[in-house]
Order: structure tokens, then C-alpha cells, then sequence
């Protein structure tokens, strides 16, 4: 399917792919939660980053919201460590690259109780703030227009962007994400990053490439 003169969205090998017409040597963008990375990623278990962040203890499985889903990795990782996450993404080409990762992923019987621990929704972190639902935590990756002025991001991040214009609401995404939350938003940020709509968080974890910063619901004004 031609989405536009830029994209097209297509079948191949099984598997629903995006190719960039206007970057023909990048190769196709697909969404896969089976690959050896990931698994490598979910082998961290509790004790990475990530799930500290977003509040994984052992006495403690909190609901998540990933509200700008992209791929869906990030996601099915904490869903492969236990939690029930809801995907969210509000660009209907990747949301159709998100579903066929699910469905693909679900054929496979070793991740099948994963991937039933995952829903995927088709809307905008601000859509979901207009209704009654809410999670223990939100989680937030924004992705930023190209501004010209830092290196150039890999391939994949390249052709999604170009497809979807990056985040340019980015810092509105944090007020509606509190509004979302029973405990805690966690922003993914590089580490020299400002904080998102430059609100302090209460605390920040760092790995040696990126942090996550942590609001407190509790001690945030919604």
C-alpha cells in the first residue's frame, strides 16, 4: 500500500514493513519483539534501568502506559518481566507495525503469555487524558523533530521520523501524562537532555547512555 509519494507500507517474508521511497538504501522499518536484542534486553530482568524506573518490584506490578509506543519495545520488555502494558501510538502506520508485531509474536509460544499481557490502542497521549482511564505509571520516549544541530539518529529513527515529523508537542505530553497516572510518569531522556517541559523530575536514573526521570504523582500538581 502506498501511503504516500514517501512511504509504502507492504508484506514481506510475513511481516508488515514500512519503506522510505526517498531513503531507497535504509532498508525496511519493522517492528519485532523476537529478535536476539530484545531478548538480550528482558535477560537484564528487574534489576535494569528501566523497570526500577517504572516501578517493578517484587511485591509490587504496577499497570503501565507507554504513551508514545513507537516499535513497541521498551513495552514488551516490562511485559516479558510481568507487567501489563497498554501500547500507545497515535500514527496509524505505526500502529499497524505494532499490531503485526503482536501478531506475530503471539504464534510464537514461548511469548505468548507476554504478548497477552499487552494492549495496543490507536491515540494520542492527549486523547487518552480526555478519558476516565488511568495506570500506575505512564511511560514517556518523545521523539524530536530534526533541529540540525545534533547527529544524525540511526536509520530506523531516521524513516520514522520522517514519517511521523518527530514530537514536536514533546513537553504537552507531560501535564496530560500526570493526569494519567495513579504513581509515577517516567520520562526517558539522553543524558544531557534538558528535563521534559522543563519540570525537575523528582528523582532520575542513569545508565551510561541515557536516563529516566521519575515524577512522583504524589508530589506533582495535576
Amino acid at each position: 500500500m502506498v501511503i504516500d509519494s514517501r512511504f509504502i507500507l507492504e508484506e514481506h517474508d510475513g511481516r508488515l514493513q514500512l519503506r522510505a521511497t526517498q531513503r531507497p538504501t535504509y532498508g525496511a522499518v519493522f517492528a519485532d519483539w523476537t529478535s536476539a536484542e530484545l531478548q538480550r534486553r528482558i535477560a537484564g530482568g528487574r534489576k535494569q534501568a528501566l523497570a526500577r524506573a517504572v516501578g517493578l518490584r517484587q511485591e509490587s506490578l504496577p499497570t503501565v502506559l507507554d504513551a508514545t509506543a513507537g516499535l513497541g519495545r521498551d513495552g514488551f520488555t516490562l511485559a516479558a518481566l510481568g507487567l501489563c502494558v497498554t501500547l500507545a501510538e497515535r500514527n496509524p502506520v505505526v500502529a499497524a507495525l505494532l499490531r503485526d508485531a503482536r501478531r506475530r509474536a503471539f504464534e510464537i509460544a514461548t511469548l505468548r503469555e507476554t504478548v497477552e499481557r499487552i494492549e495496543i490502542v490507536e491515540m494520542d497521549t492527549q486523547m487518552l487524558a480526555a478519558g476516565i482511564r488511568h495506570w500506575d505509571t505512564v511511560y514517556l520516549d518523545p521523539m524530536y523533530p530534526d533541529d540540525g544541530k545534533s547527529a544524525l539518529p540511526a536509520k530506523e529513527m531516521q524513516i520514522l521520523r520522517d514519517l511521523t515529523g518527530g514530537d514536536a508537542d514533546a513537553d504537552a505530553l507531560l501535564p496530560a501524562a500526570l493526569t494519567l497516572a495513579r504513581k509515577r510518569v517516567v520520562v526517558k531522556r539522553p543524558l544531557k537532555a534538558p528535563p521534559l517541559a522543563a519540570r525537575e523530575p523528582t528523582m532520575s536514573l542513569r545508565t551510561t547512555q541515557l536516563r529516566f526521570d521519575v515524577y512522583i504523582v504524589s508530589t506533582c500538581s495535576q
